[in-house]
């Protein structure tokens, strides 16, 4: 084992939301340094949807802390829960999902998870190893350990209680399910965001009440996505994917609010303590300019999920296209002919935006210029030259050949 108890203590409680409860942690710590015996760490993933962004990321560094010193990771791919469907924050029952999507997701997660995990220290469990083989025996047995009452304390199901919206079976299993994975692998300590702490804490419950060492819950915040308001989620196209294009990380951490800047460093990346002191400092600073931090959280980022070869290609590029007015290396190309030329319906064809009513509103709001020229006419169509280069918003660039 690698680390003091202060050291790691240190390191595993920055950026935490809660730890339950903390006096625990110490002392499996403790004891992990004494026998030389790494903690189990799990961390469970419904791969509903294939495509992890930096909101995801946050649990996954703290977990790549504890692989750090020597704790061994278990990544918990729930392909049968992820057929039920995690009811955390929903308002009604979600689309089941077929074992067979369950499991393409569960491995495209895996390989976008090792960008930030140590895939040296980890054990990746699938948990229909287990829950598939249960006998109608078995569940009744483990559901007697648990109480209607004490499945009907959490926020989301009393909630939907009080407005008759329907909870159905299955979403009453769904924690307990869970749960059953940490008595499974003998969890010591389980990660989650602030928003698990319900299907982390049956899993604590679970364990003592089949005579286990309950695991510590380790919660983390949820992080805000670009727009500044709400929870980082694809569906609201607010997310920057750890996937993305380095261009495309790097122009998204340019767009975050101000405010967030030091969240995103402190859950975002992997900056050590003293450094994270040394960017409060800096944003604390009137004479600092907040754009200048930014510049390197987006590099940060760029290098963490790339390179730092990547992420001074893409600082460049966005100097000369967004301080220098230039334009980019490559801009995507759009053939049209002459008959279909008018720029709404050319926006709304290249899927440089979502909907006519979408183009209108951006042509009005003075966000397009065609080569440089700003265009406030709804109606406008190209005539005349059989190039153009179409800036649609802040970000998004198009070629256009009429032939």
């Amino acid at each position: 084992m690698r680390g003091t108890l202060n050291e790691q203590m240190d390191t595993f409680k920055r950026g935490v939301a809660e730890i339950i409860p903390e006096d625990e942690l110490v002392y499996k710590i403790e004891k992990s340094i004494k026998t030389k015996q790494p903690l189990n760490i799990k961390l469970g993933c419904d791969p509903s949807k294939p495509d992890l962004h930096i909101g995801h990321a946050v649990v996954l560094n703290k977990l790549r802390e504890f692989q750090d010193f020597g704790h061994k990771a278990i990544l918990i791919i729930g392909d049968y829960t992820a057929m039920i469907g995690d009811p955390s924050g929903k308002k009604k029952t979600r689309p089941q999902l077929s074992f067979e999507e369950t499991r393409e997701y569960g491995k495209t997660y895996f390989e976008q998870a090792t960008k930030i995990l140590d895939t040296k220290n980890i054990e990746i469990r699938y948990n229909s190893e287990w829950l598939s083989k249960l006998t109608l025996a078995d569940l009744l047995n483990i559901q007697s350990k648990f109480t209607v009452q004490r499945i009907l304390e959490r926020d989301d199901f009393r909630n939907r209680l009080q407005e008759e919206i329907e909870i159905s079976m299955q979403e009453l299993l769904y924690p307990i399910m869970q749960g059953y994975d940490s008595l499974v692998i003998n969890s010591d300590v389980e990660l989650g965001g602030t928003d698990q702490k319900f299907n982390n804490l049956i899993g604590r419950d679970m364990q003592r009440k089949f005579g286990k060492e309950p695991q510590v819950v380790l919660l983390m915040p949820l992080l805000e996505g670009t727009d500044g308001s709400e929870k980082m989620s694809k569906s609201l196209g607010n997310a920057i994917g750890i996937c993305e294009p380095p261009k495309e990380i790097y122009g998204k951490a340019m767009s975050i609010p101000d405010n967030l800047i030091y969240k995103y460093f402190e859950l975002g990346t992997r900056k050590s303590k003293k450094e994270l002191d040394e960017i409060k400092q800096q944003l604390s600073n009137p004479t600092t300019n907040p754009r200048d931090v930014k510049k390197k959280l987006a590099f940060e980022l760029v290098k963490l999920y790339y390179s730092e070869e990547e992420a001074k290609k893409s600082e460049e590029e966005f100097e000369r296209v967004f301080s220098k007015k230039g334009l980019p290396d490559e801009i995507p190309e759009f053939i049209t002919n002459s008959s279909n030329n008018k720029l709404i319906d050319i926006l709304v064809n290249s899927k440089s935006v979502e909907s006519k009513s979408a183009a209108r509103r951006l042509i009005e709001q003075g966000g397009v210029t065609i080569d440089g020229e700003k265009i406030a006419d709804v109606s406008y169509q190209l005539s005349g030259k059989k190039e153009f280069i179409i800036k649609a918003g802040k970000k998004k660039f198009l070629k256009v050949k009429i032939i």
